[in-house]
């Protein structure tokens, strides 16, 4: 490679550090049976345990000993990988069983799986494109990069609409022909900011438009509703919305994606999309242990209650000494606005090397810039007195790190 490439490279990396935002991946290693107790490993070997505030395994299910079981089972029973796509002897009754309790528990006729909850957004909303040429797509602004990436691909008319405002989501419907299909994609859960959709609201709309909806529960199922299948069975609108996707890396401690919808939608996303047909399959080992993740969690609502005490018994606690809670949020996620990229970073870093606290900064591009944060993610696990402990650290070290404060 020339030098004037790598300086290429160089330069990116460089204005990134001049930000305060490059990212540095935190060396852990989780510990079966203590969740959320994990072991740090520094760069210079050695090691100190820390407590884990930022995990998406929201309802400790990846240590949950069924689940495990069942991994081990099937690994003993069939090996360790899936030996091909779905399509070249990828497919075994683990994936098929998945695929059919998914679909069941959204009140969907199929679910699709795939590697990620990316690779399903991605790969589906841009294969819809490609199955309706004059597609118009209505996106939440605040959709997730998989859905914008999976938008941007499908090269079909497509229009932004405010977070959550319904008056500009008619106002930009109202601009495509009215014989043309249409698509609203949305979250069920912002995932930065922790706040919900009006999915009820946006059905309607849809409905008086003759458009398609397309919902990402990736933050929502396992955690809300009677059995756990997200907002839309809570707001009980899950039948009104035509395309459910998720994950089983969330809720359900496991790793995949997946899409829920109607047989017919289900075979040509299955036939057509890339993204599906030409990935390996999830390793047996994997789509067994989500199919008893998903087993446990429908049939555990204290998981969920538990979860949502824990997240507003820490809200009232950081309110109360002072940290500054985003009051967007109304869900389990617990995001602490810091409006500074390097402080963000040195509070995580005193956090994490001084107190044993394991809280990500979450920088640009993930969130706007001026709105970086601490996004804390409380688990059924997190104790009163793990709670009490990182809002006295979070009080002492916020002091500590004025705005503009460079980065280590």
């Amino acid at each position: 490679m020339r030098s004037q490439d790598l300086q290429v490279f160089e330069a990116a990396v460089g204005a990134i550090r001049e930000e305060g935002r490059y990212r540095v991946f935190a060396d852990i290693m989780r510990e079966r049976g203590r969740f959320p107790h994990a072991t740090l490993r520094r760069e210079d070997g050695s090691t100190r345990d820390i407590v884990v505030w930022c995990s998406n395994d929201y309802l400790g299910q990846g240590q949950s000993p069924e689940v495990l079981d069942a991994a081990h089972a099937a690994l003993d029973k069939v090996g360790a990988g899936a030996g091909g796509t779905r399509n070249i002897s990828g497919t075994t009754s683990y994936h098929v069983d998945l695929e059919r309790a998914l679909a069941e528990l959204h009140g969907k006729q199929t679910a699709l799986l795939f590697t990620s909850g990316y690779v399903s957004n991605d790969a589906t909303l841009s294969t819809l494109a490609q199955l309706f040429p004059d597609l118009w797509i209505f996106s939440d602004e605040q959709n997730h990069a998989s859905m914008i990436e999976g938008i941007r691909r499908a090269k079909c008319e497509r229009r932004i609409f405010r977070h959550n405002d319904l008056q500009h989501l008619e106002a930009l419907i109202n601009e495509a022909p009215a014989e043309a299909p249409k698509l609203i994609a949305f979250e069920s859960v912002y995932s930065m900011d922790g706040d919900t959709a009006p999915i009820e609201a946006i059905c309607d709309i849809a409905q008086a438009y003759g458009a398609m909806t397309y919902l990402d529960e990736v933050h929502g199922v396992g955690l809300y509703g009677p059995t756990g299948w997200g907002v839309a069975e809570r707001d009980g609108v899950m039948h009104r919305v035509d395309f459910i996707e998720g994950t089983l890396a969330k809720a359900f401690g496991a790793m995949g994606g997946y899409v829920t919808g109607p047989a017919a939608a289900m075979d040509a996303i299955r036939s057509t999309a890339s993204g599906f047909i030409f990935t390996t399959s999830l390793a047996p080992s994997i789509a067994a242990a989500a199919l008893e993740s998903v087993r446990i969690v429908r049939e555990c609502p204290h998981l969920r209650d538990r979860l949502a005490e824990r997240a507003e018994r820490l809200k009232t606690m950081l309110f109360e000494a002072g940290i500054p809670v985003m009051s967007e949020s109304t869900t389990h996620i617990v995001p602490v606005l810091v409006g500074d990229a390097a402080r963000c970073k040195k509070i995580s870093d005193i956090l994490l090397y001084d107190h044993g606290i394991y809280v990500q900064p979450i920088n640009y591009p993930t969130v706007p810039k001026g709105t970086e944060r601490l996004r804390i993610t409380p688990s059924p696990f997190h104790d009163d007195a793990l709670m009490e402990r990182l809002v006295a650290s979070l009080k002492a070290v916020w002091a500590m790190c004025p705005v503009h404060t460079s980065a280590p």
